[in-house]
């Protein structure tokens, strides 16, 4: 009986978007399986192509002689494969891309590195016998292998490069001694670590709070499967459950996997998870090389490890058995991609959980409206840390208006207290912590004077400034002119915020010229350990102040850190995003957080033209419930998400025109799509970057109450792009918002 594979070309076109079949050879039949990377002849010359096998039957779809026939495996690994296989199919269908789009972003070590390879000679001759060899060579003067032979009397087992490097020898004289028998060469795969473990372990677990116990027990109370949020007050001790979790799921001979969000919080999370786990734990993050991302893979595959963390492509981790997927810090936008297909590892992870057996565990001291929607609903199960281990008291915050700052005639990035406080903070020998937000900045444009924003009449969101002195919304694609006085109070104070990290460091080095400060930026952390170098400097006090983008405000835990200054929660807050208002809260609470958290109080100070916004009073508070029940009415009455369902489609092209002309038809379409009962098309309108790497950029968003409707008019758009050839060229690209 003959069998027959499915196989998809590694080929990024959507012509070849689909599997051809190939006979499998009587000696692969044992070994194939879905999810395996083979090489397969295509095309009326036979190429050899990579491919990726979907599936294998008995029956073949044409007559089995004119199939061609599979080469060779590639990558031949277990049935982990094909679970993340059928993984990155769900994320074809759900997410909209290729399946080889796919299978790259589920599967990415398809192209094996090169491993770093320890090879050792080991003599296999001893006794009188080795001596008189030695004298052999002597007499005929062989004088390499003489040299070699010496050594090996002196050393049976020598390093390789001992004996080309050191010795001088060349490889033909080795392989002429292997060929006789004298010595064997001995190779052993030595994997990439690319984190070096400290030198202490801390072998007694830290005892667990009573809330953080109920925690552990109640996810761990069934052995199934299921979905949970830890909403956890900064400071509570989430990753202590987080650690004991992974303890108890190791301990059951299954595998953990930890998402974080940013490279940044890599070195103070994997300090403490070796502290508990030792070399069982690895790494993966974007700025590993090659070669260490395979070998971490390999690690994985093979049992050499029980931990993985990283930032989202760590989900991919091809364990054999996992038992817990934990994403810390779920609410980041970090967890979003970027690329095709653009996944979101919150809905990417309860879906390999599901495929897997797996507990999903989704932590935060700010959760997603999505997440904490997902639990008041029922689908998550919710636990509380409402104390901090200790009794550590959360800082005292106040809000500073700087409209009055402006009256009072202070035009500085400080205002009057936070300098007062810094100074104070300074003379007693302690940290502090700068914080200027600039992540999604687009330029709104706001009053000094009152404190208004201009926004979209329509979609109740900030217009943006763009180039040429005009503002436009990035949802429906309204705009207008920049006023040159404000509109509400006439003040001629109006403008955007300018001010960048480095701005700031240069003033505050002005104001306090005996400070020590760091600056963390995208500028200063560009080397492979920009972000441990920078972290570790501050936390062994190597400097008095911190001054950084939102990668500084993020989990990090510094003890001698009292005071934290928000330099411009605006920056956040009036954002051309419906979600603007939430990010500020998250923001301001987990910037708050960082104070206090050794045995002296903490203090926050944040600046802001709008402090009566319900999300600076609340991130102040650091009252969640409050906020969550004042931004579900927002989105509820809006349509947005949780609420409501929003699809994005991404369009970019090299011919502004013809793109222009895609998305209108797309637009049009997109409406008949959605039916008398349908929901909203908004736009077409400029992305935020209308203009990147010279293709100009546009989107189109479908909203609707239901998601399910948003995947059918996915589906049928798709459909509507590959039957008009009016979209070639043109890159389009499905983000469930």
């Amino acid at each position: 009986m003959e069998l027959f594979a499915d196989i998809i070309l590694d080929i990024s076109h959507s012509s070849l978007d689909k599997t051809f079949q190939y006979r499998i050879p009587k000696e692969l039949e044992e070994r194939l399986e879905p999810g395996n990377v083979v090489e397969v002849p295509f095309g009326a010359g036979d190429v050899l192509r990579k491919g990726y096998v979907l599936g294998i039957s008995e029956t073949p779809k044409v007559p089995a002689e004119k199939l061609k026939e599979i080469r060779g495996i590639v990558t031949d690994f277990a049935g982990t494969e094909s679970r993340l296989t059928a993984l990155a199919l769900w994320m074809r269908d759900y997410y909209g891309s290729t399946t080889v789009q796919a299978l790259r972003t589920v599967l990415p070590m398809r192209k094996k590195a090169a491993p770093r390879a320890k090879r050792t000679l080991a003599r296999t001759v001893f006794g009188p016998e080795a001596q008189e060899i030695l004298e052999r060579f002597q007499k005929k003067h062989q004088k390499a292998r003489a040299r070699l032979w010496e050594a090996l009397l002196v050393q049976p087992r020598l390093p390789y490069e001992a004996a080309v490097g050191g010795l001088g020898i060349t490889p033909s004289v080795i392989r002429a001694l292997e060929e006789r028998k004298l010595l064997t060469c001995e190779t052993d795969l030595v994997y990439r670590k690319p984190f070096e473990a400290p030198e202490k372990r801390q072998e007694k677990p830290v005892v667990l709070t009573r809330e953080q116990k109920a925690a552990v027990e109640g996810i761990l109370e069934e052995d199934a499967p299921g979905a949970y949020l830890i909403h956890g007050v900064t400071g509570s001790g989430k990753t202590e459950v987080y650690l004991e979790l992974i303890a108890r799921t190791v301990e059951k001979g299954r595998q953990a996997i930890l998402l974080i969000p940013e490279i940044s919080l890599t070195y103070q999370n994997v300090i403490r998870f070796y502290g508990r786990f030792g070399e069982r734990v690895s790494v993966l993050h974007s700025r590993l090389s090659q070669g260490e991302r395979y070998d971490q893979f390999q690690r994985a595959r093979s049992g050499e490890i029980d931990v993985m963390i990283g930032p989202r492509s760590a989900l991919f981790t091809p364990f054999p058995n996992l038992g817990m997927i934990i994403i810390d810090e779920e609410h980041e936008p970090s967890y979003e991609s970027e690329s095709v297909p653009r996944y979101h590892a919150r809905t990417t992870a309860l879906k390999r959980g599901e495929l897997e057996g797996a507990k999903v565990v989704l932590g935060s001291a700010t959760p997603s409206m999505e997440a904490y929607y997902g639990a008041m609903e029922g689908r998550y199960r919710l636990f509380r840390l409402l104390n901090r281990p200790g009794g550590g008291r959360l800082p005292g915050v106040e809000i500073v208006d700087l409209k009055e700052e402006l009256r009072q005639g202070n035009r500085s990035v400080l205002s009057r207290l936070l300098y007062d406080k810094l100074e104070r903070c300074l003379q007693e020998g302690k940290q502090a912590m700068l914080f200027l937000n600039r992540r999604g900045y687009a330029g709104f444009v706001s009053c000094r004077s009152c404190g208004h924003v201009i926004r979209c009449p329509h979609c109740d969101v900030s217009l943006s400034l763009h180039r040429g002195g005009r503002l436009f919304c990035h949802y429906c694609g309204y705009s207008e002119p920049a006023p040159r006085s404000c509109p509400q109070c006439g003040s001629s104070f109006i403008g955007s915020f300018r001010a960048g990290t480095q701005q700031i460091e240069k003033l505050v080095g002005e104001a306090f010229p005996g400070a020590r400060i760091l600056r963390m930026d995208a500028d200063t952390t560009r080397g492979k350990a920009g972000h441990q170098e920078i972290l570790k400097a501050f936390g062994e006090h190597q400097a008095d102040i911190l001054i950084g983008t939102q990668m500084i405000v993020k989990g990090h835990d510094f003890p001698l850190v009292t005071l934290v200054g928000v330099l411009a929660a605006d920056l956040s807050l009036h954002v051309s995003d419906y979600r603007a208002a939430e990010r500020t809260f998250q923001l301001l609470t987990q910037a708050a957080g960082r104070a206090g958290r050794g045995k002296d109080p903490g203090e926050v100070v944040i600046q802001t033209y709008d402090p009566e916004h319900y999300a600076v009073v609340c991130g102040a508070r650091q009252d969640y419930e409050a906020f969550y029940r004042q931004e579900m009415a927002y989105r509820k009455l809006s349509g947005y998400p949780p609420a409501g369902g929003l699809l994005a489609l991404h369009c970019s092209a090299l011919d502004e025109e013809k793109l222009q002309k895609a998305v209108l038809y797309l637009g049009k379409f997109a409406r008949k799509a959605a039916g008398p009962r349908g929901g909203t098309v908004l736009g077409p309108a400029d992305e935020a970057l209308s203009k990147l790497n010279d293709y100009y950029r546009k989107v189109l968003y479908l909203k609707h109450e239901d998601a399910k409707t948003l995947i059918r008019m996915k589906n049928l758009i798709e459909q509507y792009i590959s039957i008009n050839e009016g979209f070639q060229g043109i890159q389009i690209q499905f983000e469930h918002r």
